[in-house]
């Protein structure tokens, strides 16, 4: 999903581009949709990333413990 957020803001970019070389408006508001479904999209892929992250351990814990083996073996 970053890739797809990547692309539309190049093209809103170039869409900005064109609507200062052309002076239209439409090319303006053109660019303003896109950039806003980039944002929109980009919220939600950081949003999931979040809920779908696996616990991390802190490393203050033995080698042998993480991998579930007794240190006493």
């Amino acid at each position: 999903m970053l890739v797809v957020t990547l692309a539309l803001a190049a093209v809103g970019f170039g869409m900005l581009v064109v609507a200062l070389m052309t002076g239209s408006v439409l090319w303006a508001w053109g660019c303003i949709v896109v950039c806003v479904v980039g944002a929109v999209l980009l919220l939600i892929s950081a949003l999931s990333g979040k809920r779908t992250a696996p616990p991390t351990t802190t490393g203050s814990e033995p080698r042998r413990r993480r991998e579930g083996r007794d240190p006493s073996e």
